[in-house]
């Protein structure tokens, strides 16, 4: 008989493995272009690991006028840099979609 190995799931939402980690310990940083530009710092639950950053980051800097989205897992924190104030709304929905929950802005 051939020993079968089992593969589990995770279930907290993360991407990360049970113990929350990862590969990557890095901060995600996409950086779109150089403008003068509104900064706005965010706190998002459940990032864990530079994949995290990524999956969040990714999805913000897809909104219009952004021009640059630093995410680092270990703070929670989430700074975007757009040419306008962005809604609310309208990063909730992104941190949603990558699969996070958006607590508010920074204090």
């Amino acid at each position: 008989m051939t020993a079968d190995t089992e593969t589990t799931t995770q279930s907290t939402g993360s991407c990360c493995s049970p113990t929350g980690s990862c590969h990557d310990g890095g901060a995600a940083d996409v950086q779109i272009e150089a403008t003068d530009s509104v900064t706005t710092v965010y706190e998002v639950k459940g990032m864990t690991c530079g994949h995290c950053e990524g999956a969040v980051s990714e999805e913000i800097s897809a909104l219009g006028g952004v021009t640059s989205v630093e995410a680092v897992a270990s703070t929670g924190r989430v700074t975007v840099s757009s040419k306008a104030p962005l809604t609310e709304d309208a990063v909730r929905a992104a941190v949603d979609e990558a699969g996070y929950e958006l607590v508010g802005r920074a204090a």
